[in-house]
């Protein structure tokens, strides 16, 4: 079945249904950006090394408190 025959079949569905179908497929996405529960000490020192580089590289900038907060809230 292709996208478009799948979403006009899902169309047909009653908005109780179709939201039901919305929140299960939307649980079953993982978080890219989320990080392992358990990270081994060898995999959480490649981070922080990583992410060091990055910050010496110039590649990312840090952010102060105050902004990284003024951002969230936005």
């Amino acid at each position: 079945m292709s996208f478009d025959q799948l979403a006009a079949e899902v169309l047909r569905l009653s908005p109780r249904q179709r939201a039901t179908l919305a929140e299960s497929l939307w649980q079953s996405l993982a978080d890219p950006n989320e990080l392992p529960l358990s990270m081994s000490d060898e995999d959480a020192l490649a981070l922080a090394t990583e992410r060091d580089a990055e910050l010496e590289s110039g590649k990312v900038a840090p952010l102060t408190h105050d902004e990284l907060m003024r951002r969230l809230r936005k």
